[in-house]
């Protein structure tokens, strides 16, 4: 396949990723969110939300489930929908309060995080607040917003999709720097899953500050 076929292929692409989007400009709502978040299944680390509201022309390609695609692509794209997005936020919870109220409470709180940052940068900037927000499998019942929830939501909306780009890599990159303070774990690598050298370094050296406890109660005394 050329250069001219594989751009052709993910113009398609992110057409089709844009029906949900398409659909709601026609109803004159210009102003949509995309949230998505990562890190629900690690041992250790925070849940990580992202909300990101795109141009109506947004025209990056490649942009996909951050799962999909490679460390090196997703920086690149990283760059290019914090540059090109109209406005976006990151919303977090660390491990301690995933630990006091139960993970889906944590990502439900981080999402509502990112939603009122991202909310009142576009208040500032376009006098306008979000319109709709399209989320990856989830309802927030607490958001006064109007919500549409997408099953396989990042690999069917680009804005899911850019937000999920932007909390995985904001969220890789905690847990890169978080390695260097406890080298044990080799967060680097497997940024808090339970890999086997993850498992490894806590036979050796126990828990660390960061790991859900509620994650690990199989292993600790």
């Amino acid at each position: 396949m050329n250069e001219e076929e594989k751009n052709a292929l993910l113009k398609e692409k992110l057409a089709e990723m844009k029906s949900y989007e398409d659909g709601l400009y026609k109803k004159d709502i210009c102003f949509i969110a995309g949230v998505d978040e990562v890190g629900r299944g690690p041992l250790a680390g925070p849940v990580v939300t992202a909300c990101v509201v795109l141009p109506k022309d947004f025209d990056v390609l490649g942009v996909d489930d951050s799962k999909k695609l490679s460390e090196k692509k997703r920086n690149e794209l990283f760059e290019k929908i914090k540059e090109k997005a109209i406005v976006y936020a990151i919303g977090m919870v660390d491990n301690h309060i995933i630990d006091d109220i139960n993970i889906l409470e944590a990502t439900k709180r981080a999402m509502k995080e990112a939603i009122l940052k991202a909310d009142e940068k576009l208040r500032k900037r376009k006098e306008k607040g979000i319109e709709h927000i399209l989320i990856d499998a989830l309802t927030l019942k607490d958001v006064d917003i109007p919500q549409t929830g997408i099953i396989k939501g990042d690999a069917n909306s680009v804005s899911i999709a850019a937000a999920s780009i932007l909390a995985k890599v904001t969220r890789d990159r905690m847990m890169i720097e978080y390695a260097e303070k406890y080298t044990d774990y080799a967060f680097e690598k497997n940024k808090g899953y339970g890999t086997k050298a993850h498992y490894e370094g806590i036979d050796k050296a126990g828990i660390c500050e960061i790991h859900r406890k509620t994650f690990l109660k199989k292993i600790l005394p």
